[in-house]
């Protein structure tokens, strides 16, 4: 007998899905792989993958401890992924909430949009939530915390968030001129790099983003963790741009604030190597690093040999896309699974 699944993908503006958008992040997810051998044996298991944003307009971002879940004997303390849990466990279902996210940023990184996946059985056979109901009902529990799902989609039972995502997007915001965080706008107070600087030589660092674009080994632009053996430092970074940004108030803020924003695409990134990559782009443009000083770091392959206290802060850095091919979002093979069953739809 097939099972009934449900599942939940991103959307953007433009119409495409994906995980960055205001209907992009949400904590409805299904952690099939780690649960379906138990939902399975129940024979009434439905998935969800959704998407959550932290709208930046209404100040919310998504940086309580990061993504991470914190580990149980850091008593008082919660990540994003804790609070997201704690908000499915409140639906009452059948099954244990197990969450899975697109990507884990560090604490101190905002994310515009995530996306996660996570299965949900309701008791008494009940038939899945619609998916505005769902979005209602975690926000709901969600009022106390700077995070907001934005849009909940079934989507088919062997989708996951993290394996399936074809690309994600990081944006470092920096202001220029900034002697003390005190002079920014509330609003952009720890959503930026606030620099002394009243200019860079943005010449030079688009020349050295030239040098990170394409596939190449980035050891050097990651940092040591208990993962480094077990993961390669060959990426392909298919984005690495500097444009002009503006601050989050700047058509109401008394006066004008130079800022720039450093856009990095990639399928998958190291740890810390957007913000090691930032701050040896900004170390370029304020003359601290040539650009053919920079071209060598990334050619010795050490992460040794990257300059300590040069990676950027965290709090300037934003996670605002994860996009996924359209066909690994369709629901219609499921849907197709789940009409011979017998079952309607929402």
């Amino acid at each position: 007998m097939s099972l009934p699944t449900a599942r939940c993908s991103l959307n953007r503006p433009d119409g495409d899905w994906c995980p960055l958008t205001r209907s992009s992040l949400s904590p409805l997810s299904r952690w099939h792989r780690d649960t379906i051998c138990e939902l399975g044996a129940r024979q009434a298991d439905y998935y969800y993958a959704a998407a959550t944003a932290a709208e930046t307009g209404e100040r919310r971002s998504c940086t309580v401890g990061g993504v991470v879940k914190v580990p149980p004997h850091q008593l008082g303390r919660k990540g994003v992924q804790d609070h997201l849990e704690d908000a499915i466990s409140r639906l009452r279902p059948l099954n244990p909430v197990s969450l899975t996210v697109s990507s884990r940023t560090d604490a101190g990184v905002h994310a515009l949009s995530n996306s996660a996946h996570f299965d949900l059985q309701r008791k008494n056979d009940k038939p899945p939530f619609t998916e505005d109901i769902l979005v209602e009902a975690l926000n709901f529990h969600l009022r106390p915390e700077q995070i907001r799902i934005t849009r909940a989609l079934r989507v088919p039972d062997d989708f996951h968030a993290r394996f399936r995502a074809q690309s994600r997007t990081y944006i470092y915001r920096i202001a220029l001129g900034i002697s003390h965080h005190s002079l920014l706008p509330l609003t952009d107070h720890n959503l930026c790099w606030n620099l002394r600087n009243t200019t860079l030589d943005v010449g030079a660092m688009r020349e050295a983003a030239a040098l990170l674009v394409g596939t190449q080994d980035f050891s050097s632009f990651r940092a040591v963790n208990s993962d480094m053996p077990f993961k390669s430092p060959v990426k392909t970074l298919d984005v690495a741009s500097i444009e002009p940004g503006s601050s989050f108030v700047h058509a109401h803020f008394h006066r004008a604030i130079p800022f720039w924003e450093l856009t990095f695409t990639s399928r998958s990134f190291l740890y810390k190597q957007v913000r090691r990559m930032t701050g040896a782009l900004v170390a370029v443009g304020r003359g601290q690093l040539s650009v053919t000083q920079l071209q060598e770091i990334l050619e010795v392959r050490d992460s040794l040999a990257f300059p300590q206290g040069m990676a950027a802060p965290a709090h300037g850095l934003f996670l605002t896309r994860v996009d996924y091919r359209q066909t690994d979002l369709s629901q219609q093979t499921s849907e197709e699974q789940f009409v011979s069953s017998g079952n309607s739809e929402d």
